[in-house]
């Protein structure tokens, strides 16, 4: 395959025409026309649907594009590396990250990271929402617990788990008490909460009082008070350490798990290694104690 013509068509699907490509390459409109059309006839297949006033990618096409964007990079980076004696991490490295860590913790994970390698240049997005790594232009994204997804690999670097604190001024509930509770999120209806405690399993009936989108308004509002809350143990251990919240129990079920996904290719950039190795040297165990004591010291 012609990797000059596999690159002008990438050119092309990625700047969504000819005219836009041929301007932004510099490369004349015609010629990348005519490359296209040597690729689509080389492969026996329509890459692009043409219309009057819109270039669309047939679904082979978008195979195509995602396939052969990721290659070109690796082809760019490895001859970069090879030219400047090493796999020295540079250029632009995007990622798109959850909310909640994103305001604990990635200010200054990023921020020590270009520090250590300034020729990256970091673009990195808050989000809680599934992306489209390749459609996108992300190199990484951090997620927390995400499906399964064959068309990307990844690590866990942390593990976390859910507990339910209250201000010390709500009295400790009994079995099948109701208690007035914060949500992150939609309310909905009154349900239970199982945790387990020092002296067994309780179920607790809930009362939801007050419903908000973030974690660490629901924290806020737990300090003063208004009523019990499920949130993640690195959120609280300083509050709980502290006095300012009490730990009732450990909720049930299956362990918080904060992943690094990245599109499931054979050579990994310099960039997204140095982040990942980054990460590990943050949190070398990958337990929640330790993400604590790095909020606790980004407080400090």
């Amino acid at each position: 395959m012609d990797l000059l013509a596999l690159a002008d068509f990438v050119s092309v699907a990625r700047h969504g025409g000819f005219g836009r490509a041929a301007r932004a390459t510099g490369r004349p409109k015609a010629t990348l026309s005519r490359r296209v059309a040597e690729l689509e006839a080389s492969l026996a297949i329509r890459l692009f649907e043409r219309g009057a006033r819109r270039l669309a990618l047939t679904e082979e096409g978008r195979m195509l594009h995602q396939r052969a964007g990721a290659l070109l990079a690796e082809i760019d980076e490895t001859a970069a590396a090879i030219t400047s004696g090493g796999r020295t991490p540079r250029g632009r490295l995007k990622i798109s990250a959850p909310l909640l860590f994103s305001q604990t913790a990635m200010g200054r994970l990023v921020a020590g990271f270009a520090l250590r390698y300034p020729e990256v240049r970091l673009e990195v997005t808050t989000e809680d929402r599934p992306v489209d790594m390749i459609e996108e232009g992300y190199d990484l994204v951090i997620r927390v617990n995400p499906p399964d997804d064959e068309s990307l690999i990844g690590r866990v670097f942390l593990r976390d788990g859910l507990v339910v604190v209250a201000s010390p001024a709500l009295p400790r509930p009994a079995e099948g008490a109701r208690v007035p509770v914060v949500l992150r999120g939609a309310a909905g209806q009154a349900g239970q909460w199982r945790m387990i405690t020092a002296d067994g399993p309780l179920s607790l009936a809930i009362d939801p009082v007050l419903s908000l989108s973030s974690m660490t308004m629901v924290r806020d509002a737990a300090r003063m008070g208004v009523g019990a809350a499920r949130l993640p143990t690195s959120l609280v251990a300083g509050d709980i350490a502290a006095g300012n919240l009490v730990l009732w129990g450990e909720v049930e079920g299956p362990e918080t798990r904060l992943w690094a996904l990245y599109p499931s290719r054979r050579l990994l950039s310099a960039r997204v290694s140095a982040f990942l190795d980054y990460l590990k040297e943050a949190f070398p165990e990958g337990r929640s104690e330790e993400l604590a004591a790095y909020i606790a010291k980004g407080q400090d």
